[in-house]
């Protein structure tokens, strides 16, 4: 496909996915989520493709939602609306491979939510957290108020949504939205380096370790711990369980296959 509001390179095993839209901040639209969820479900089964990385601007990440046109939704349409970022950001958050989000400028909004559903969240120096939803007489819709406290915690995560006030990068790090924070020339060299630390791990134990990690925010520690339990066993059908226990063993560096035994 030849999206129009993303840019998408493949390079060495790592996807990268540019939001487009530089006019408005890359900010988000119905558009820009479908063409976005097309790329999630197409790399999904893309062999080639073992990391996912998100990126935008220099100026911004995802600025947030377009509002012009969501100004004019009408209520009985905005359950529409909301559904679509709802969607695509459950494909993101669901996908069984690493993802990161190399983030620039503003992540307000929808681009915070976005942020959220990766797995790593590296800021540069010039980036910008925030939820200002309520300054505009709404709440956030793609997730904002479940996702982030539970990563921050209830306090900071209120402070953020009821003031609608944003963050810097440094802050972000201190409260755990950002897991680094590096000088913006530097950013997209750091998520090159992490996303290819990732595939150097073996990537059905990954897979299995995201599986695990997304079922302790959504049920019972009883029903995690049996979750983890099943994936724990199941790893021993794979050949990079094999290997990597005959390296440890043998004090040799691991060659892992990716394969079922």
């Amino acid at each position: 496909m030849t999206p129009k509001y993303l840019k998408l390179k493949i390079v060495g095993g790592v996807g990268w996915i540019y939001f487009n839209r530089p006019e408005k901040l890359n900010a988000l639209s119905a558009e820009v989520n479908l063409e976005f969820e097309a790329v999630l479900a197409e790399w999904q089964s893309e062999d080639a493709v073992k990391v996912i990385v998100l990126a935008g601007s220099e100026k911004a990440f995802i600025a947030g939602a377009d509002i012009a046109p969501m100004s004019q939704v009408a209520p009985n349409k905005a359950y529409d609306l909301a559904d679509v970022a709802r969607r695509v950001q459950e494909r993101l958050c669901d996908l069984p491979k690493p993802t990161i989000a190399a983030i620039s400028g503003y992540a307000l909004g929808g681009g915070c939510e976005v942020a959220l559903c990766c797995d790593f969240r590296i800021a540069a120096d010039n980036a910008v957290f925030g939820l200002p939803e309520i300054t505009l007489g709404i709440i956030p819709g793609g997730g904002g108020t479940q996702r982030l406290p539970r990563l921050v915690g209830l306090g900071p995560a209120t402070e953020m949504i009821f003031l609608g006030k944003s963050i810097e990068a440094f802050k972000a790090l201190d409260l755990g939205l950002a897991h680094q924070v590096v000088p913006l020339g530097q950013l997209e060299a750091q998520a090159q380096k992490l996303a290819e630390e990732l595939m150097s791990r073996p990537a059905i134990a990954l897979r299995a370790a995201k599986a695990a990690l997304r079922s302790a925010m959504s049920t019972s520690l009883k029903e995690g711990l049996q979750i983890e339990q099943q994936l724990f066993c199941q790893l021993f059908a794979t050949c990079d369980q094999k290997e990597g226990m005959a390296a440890f063993l043998e004090k040799r560096k691991p060659q892992f296959s990716g394969q079922w035994d």
